[in-house]
């Protein structure tokens, strides 16, 4: 066999498996996790978003956030206002971004193909999972340190200080190296399993987790004798000194969200509704995240109570709980440390390996699907030395609010795009189509006012990030960069929407001021070739917001009649059950409106009818 037919033979074997007949350009654009999610791997209820969020926000990450803040010279209870706030915040973002997957069932990257492009939208894939390779290495090495002090609790003569050699950094050393490794690689069989397989695992975190971490603070408030040393601590700082370090821990709550904002359709397109993705998730995410920042405020301020200094990383506080104590202690510390292990091997599945495999499936999605890309996350993750990341709490924050620079400005553009320009409305078959007259081609693929507006919100960041990293920059740029994420999103946002005035995408320049897309986008033809009836999905989800009333949509048509709203929605629920006479009993006005829109479902081929009912039911029941 010649060289190229060795090659051929390799990018064959190595490829994976897809639909047949599908044209080279769609080979670029499709893989089975691409697609839209069928209904019956839709299996996240309600429940699960409560566990699934319980579970990722017992992690080290989020102790050692709201340790930083004590750190920083904030009382106990400035710091707990900073991370209610930061995280009201961030869940609100978290429904805003997830509702698109919740009602679409589609991942980050196929959905941001409708605001940069089918091929533009490569820019934005990378840099998630780029970030998310980054986070991947720092929440494992975090792990590797608890497995450190697990072994340290066996074997007090697994001792950096103690074990000859160097590794010739200061920032790690060959104990907590190895460690490292041996937590990286105990990591590896958990992401084999698909994703909407792992709720039992998240399940799982959610109950070790806690039970963990609330030993832990018990054992320390103890320790301290009680909270009432902790209460009394007062602030350190005045005047603007602590407003902007009120400002900075709001940010860098915001800033722990950065990635889960941007990829929040990637886990609520398995919804079984979209209420299942909104209402538990703005409740849960501050509750839970607030409680675990609890958490670590007392004990961050307990081991001022003890020690005489703050230690900002619960690792290293379980450490010096090993010196102090005999066996008994150490098997405390072995368990508790257990615990904050599991916590981060969820944690890094959760938001970091499942992000990266679905960006790399969308960026090479002939060759690599969310299994491949998850184990390209750990090698990178591992490859990228983590441990320069978190030497100290100020490095820690810094690499926060960067995280948040280069995200914001894309979710921003994201929002923008669906919520204010579309309305709601995308064609999902032509997000899997690179013909040239397709809405979401552009030029070139490319749709130049979102980057202009991405890289927008980025200069308004840059000089601020300059001066956080140690140049030297004028204090209004720092101010500015102290609040990185609203900037960012606020500048791509603004841009976005005016350039798309200016110069209306091709897509919404057909609807007519009524709100309705002309007929020829609903005829129920389709307008590619694809593995799934998308158009069929596209025409259940224009039913849908017509007879439910989405904010977006209630805009556009200047609906506001909740009883009118219900009506709609009656219809819809008597139209899947087959009994079309009720059409004749709406309102006039409702008739003349929307019933030209129904009847076109009406005269759909019954196979084509069967899929809209099959592909929409469930995003109907909000």
């Amino acid at each position: 066999m010649s060289l190229m037919g060795h090659i051929k033979y390799w990018a064959d074997k190595l490829a994976v498996e897809t639909e047949p007949g599908l044209t080279s350009a769609q080979l670029m654009l499709y893989n089975p996790d691409l697609k839209p999610v069928e209904k019956q791997r839709r299996i996240w209820g309600a429940w699960n978003y409560v566990g699934f969020w319980i579970a990722d926000s017992v992690n080290i990450g989020t102790w050692m956030i709201s340790s930083s803040m004590i750190a920083g010279g904030l009382s106990w209870w400035q710091a707990w206002l900073c991370v209610w706030i930061g995280y009201s915040i961030s869940a609100v973002f978290i429904v805003i971004s997830g509702r698109i997957g919740a009602i679409y069932h589609l991942s980050f990257p196929a959905l941001s193909r409708a605001s940069f492009g089918v091929w533009g939208s490569s820019w934005p894939i990378f840099n998630r999972a780029a970030m998310s390779c980054v986070w991947y290495g720092v929440v494992a090495y975090i792990g590797g340190q608890c497995v450190y002090v697990m072994i340290r609790s066996i074997w007090t003569s697994w001792d950096a200080a103690k074990m000859p050699g160097s590794f010739g950094t200061s920032a790690t050393n060959i104990p907590e190296y190895v460690s490292f490794i041996i937590f990286w690689l105990v990591s590896l069989p958990a992401l084999w399993f698909p994703v909407h397989k792992l709720r039992h695992l998240f399940t799982a975190k959610a109950l070790i987790a806690p039970v963990g971490a609330t030993a832990f603070l018990i054992w320390t408030l103890v320790r301290a004798k009680g909270a009432g040393p902790i209460i009394k601590q007062p602030s350190s700082l005045h005047g603007t000194d602590l407003a902007w370090e009120i400002v900075k821990g709001v940010m860098s709550s915001i800033g722990n969200f950065a990635t889960l904002i941007a990829n929040a359709s990637d886990f609520t397109r398995f919804a079984r509704k979209p209420a299942h993705a909104a209402w538990p998730q703005l409740v849960i995410i501050p509750t839970s995240f607030a409680i675990t920042s609890l958490y670590g405020i007392l004990v961050s301020s307990s081991s001022a109570v003890i020690y005489g200094e703050y230690v900002w990383n619960p690792v290293l506080l379980l450490g010096k709980f090993i010196d102090d104590g005999g066996s008994a202690d150490r098997f405390g510390v072995f368990m508790i440390a257990f615990a904050l292990a599991f916590a981060q091997l969820g944690t890094n599945i959760s938001a970091n390996s499942v992000s990266t495999g679905t960006s790399l499936a969308a960026l090479v999605p002939r060759y690599i699907d969310i299994r491949r890309g998850s184990y390209i996350c750990a090698i990178v993750g591992l490859a990228m030395c983590p441990y320069n990341f978190i030497g100290s709490s100020s490095k820690f924050t810094t690499y926060l609010s960067a995280y948040s620079v280069f995200l914001s400005s894309i979710t921003g553009v994201i929002v923008a795009d669906y919520y204010f320009v579309r309305k709601g409305f995308l064609c999902v078959n032509d997000l899997y189509n690179a013909r040239k007259t397709g809405p979401y081609y552009y030029t070139y693929g490319v749709n130049w006012r979102a980057y202009t507006a991405y890289i927008c919100g980025i200069l308004i960041n840059v000089v601020g990030f300059a001066g956080a990293v140690g140049a030297i920059v004028p204090q209004g740029a720092m101010y500015v960069f102290q609040v990185n994420f609203f900037t960012g999103f606020g500048v791509s946002v603004g841009i976005y929407i005016a350039l798309c005035k200016l110069f209306p995408v091709p897509e919404t320049s057909k609807f007519p001021k009524g709100g309705l897309p002309p007929p020829e986008l609903l005829s129920g033809k389709k307008q590619t070739t694809l593995p799934f009836k998308a158009d069929s999905w596209y025409l259940g989800h224009l039913i849908y917001f017509i007879l439910t009333g989405s904010l977006c949509f209630r805009r556009s048509i200047g609906c506001n009649d909740e009883g009118l709203l219900k009506e709609y929605s009656l219809a819809l629920d008597e139209l899947r059950a087959g009994q079309d006479c009720l059409i004749n009993d709406l309102p006039e006005d409702v008739k003349s409106r929307y019933v030209p829109v129904i009847l076109r479902l009406l005269e759909m081929d019954p196979n084509k009818r069967l899929a809209v009912e099959e592909l929409s039911q469930e995003p109907y029941s909000t």
